[in-house]
């Protein structure tokens, strides 16, 4: 063996209840599950938890990943598996055109670095770009949003039956390229343009490939049960299963209906759906400060957008939209100021606006909140992010007991002060929701985190601690564990984790990160 975890309680990833051994880990692999192992490198493991590496089921490192091979934020919570390509949004598959439009609109999200080598279009040339060396496993999902764009542009209207076809076509091929299935983001523009049946026929060519939609559906407010109703309808029609992304229900309209929308779900699963679905174990939600907007601002691309926002008489439609009626991209709700605060910005000039919200901004400058918001659009051209504080504790606890919840960090890895859940979404569930609140049992969550997952990918040789597996592992303490990434400092290392495997390949050694990249790229049909 070239690694040996001696006397380890083995929490396997199937939820059964652990069990003391040895695990010997050979050419990247488990080799061997027993008692009396041994090889050229012995860790003492007793009174560790040994569990399967941590798949995150919602990520944004689809250019971090890259840019920081190392992928500290990552691996040092344990995660070796990441989702990309979601909120049907990313940078593949593109033209030079829709490239430059991502680029743009997702700064907020992922950055735009400076010398960045972009030098892929099409989903298999992602992935290539992925296998020449990166921390951990990375699936990726086709935006569906992203896809519009390339075939439809950024009008508000019906896809044609010439460019239907377009994007179906462009759909398959991803898919034939390795692309685990579809994702959509239906509170950003371009994706949202589409309706019911546009989604049905891009799921159809889904379902029939073998992959599964991951939707970030129309409403998290005011409309949520009528969007998770949507979807659900959707994955029916289409044949094609169906994984909620961050499967929240916020706002204050949504306090205490989690049982509502679990009702939904269940009675959907019981008539013979496949529904699954992740959240993240946080309050607060985050986003690029423009997705705010109505969708009719963004129509034509962000330049339209900034220059809608810089016209007065535009601004005050906006406003009121914003303020009295309530804009489909904050979910129908109307504006509260007090719960959106600035998180990152582009330029130093705008510095002073990071860790405030809206309102307290305005106030201090003295003008009015909507203001504040259209000039910071303007001065940084969309690439602004934000933390949403509209989430409820009861919901978040309620939702993570499902039993087809898996856990994702939608986490943003750029800007001043990023969400913690980026750095500290693994171990916060491990710390706070098994050890400290008990909401999940360690055998359980470790199910919901490693082996459930890796059931919705089709992973037949990762997610368990099995021989003949994939050595992606994590040893934890479990009276340790847990996130200490917060709000003010969110870039910090979580605690009791010291040993973290991809590959077979220590990425944590000793508590002491190691810069290796053992990773690649996981491809559908080859995993």
């Amino acid at each position: 063996m070239d690694i040996v975890f001696r006397g380890a309680k083995v929490v396997d990833g199937t939820g059964v209840e652990g069990r003391i051994a040895d695990v010997g880990i050979a050419d990247g692999r488990i080799a061997e599950i027993g008692s009396g192992v041994t090889g050229a490198r012995v860790i003492d493991a007793t009174g560790l938890v040994l569990c399967p590496g941590f798949i995150d089921m919602h990520s944004h490192s689809d250019l971090r990943v890259l840019a920081e091979p190392d992928h500290l934020a990552k691996v040092s919570q344990g995660v070796t598996t990441e989702v990309l390509g979601q909120d049907g949004l990313s940078y593949a598959p593109v033209n030079d055109e829709v490239l430059a439009a991502m680029r743009a609109q997702l700064a907020g999200w992922n950055d735009d670095p400076p010398g960045f080598d972009w030098n892929w279009r099409s989903v298999g040339e992602y992935l290539d770009r992925l296998d020449q060396g990166i921390a951990v496993n990375a699936a990726y999902l086709v935006p569906q949003g992203t896809v519009r764009m390339m075939h439809v542009g950024w009008d508000d209207r019906p896809a044609t039956e010439s460019e239907m076809a377009a994007m179906k076509s462009t759909v398959d091929k991803s898919l034939d390229e390795g692309a685990f299935g579809l994702s959509s983001g239906l509170t950003y523009t371009p994706g949202m343009y589409a309706d019911t049946a546009e989604l049905v026929e891009l799921c159809r060519v889904v379902g029939a490939r073998g992959g599964y939609y991951s939707p970030h559906h129309r409403s998290y407010g005011a409309g949520a049960l009528e969007a998770y109703a949507e979807m659900v309808d959707v994955s029916r029609r289409a044949d094609c299963p169906l994984h909620l992304a961050h499967a929240t229900m916020n706002f204050p309209v949504n306090k205490g209906k989690a049982g509502d929308l679990l009702t939904l779900l269940d009675a959907a699963i019981d008539d013979g759906a496949d529904i699954t679905l992740d959240t993240y174990p946080y309050l607060p939600g985050a986003t690029y400060l423009s997705a705010l907007l109505p969708s009719w601002v963004s129509a034509g691309g962000p330049d339209a957008a900034v220059a809608r926002l810089s016209d007065v008489d535009t601004r005050e439609r906006i406003r009121a939209e914003l303020e009295e009626i309530g804009s489909d991209g904050n979910h129908g709700v109307v504006m509260d100021w007090r719960t959106i605060e600035i998180n990152g910005v582009r330029h130093e000039r705008n510095a002073a606006l990071v860790g405030h919200t809206v309102a307290e901004s305005a106030a201090a400058r003295g003008i009015a909140p909507a203001e504040l918001y259209f000039d910071v659009l303007v001065d940084e051209r969309l690439g602004t992010s934000c933390l949403m504080h509209i989430g409820h504790e009861d919901n978040v606890r309620a939702i993570m007991r499902h039993r087809t919840h898996t856990g994702g960090s939608d986490g943003l890895l750029v800007g001043d002060r990023p969400h913690p859940r980026a750095w500290g979404t693994f171990p916060r569930y491990l710390g706070r929701y098994v050890r400290e609140l008990g909401v999940l049992g360690l055998e359980e969550c470790v199910a919901h985190l490693t082996g459930r997952p890796a059931r919705r990918l089709g992973l037949t040789g990762r997610g368990l601690v099995r021989e003949g597996f994939a050595a992606d592992l994590v040893l934890f303490d479990p009276e340790t564990v847990a996130d200490t990434a917060t709000f003010d400092q969110p870039r910090q290392r979580a605690l009791g984790l010291p040993y973290v495997l991809v590959n077979g390949v220590a990425v944590i050694d000793d508590d002491r990160p190691t810069g290796a990249a053992p990773g690649g790229s996981l491809r559908r049909g080859n995993r």
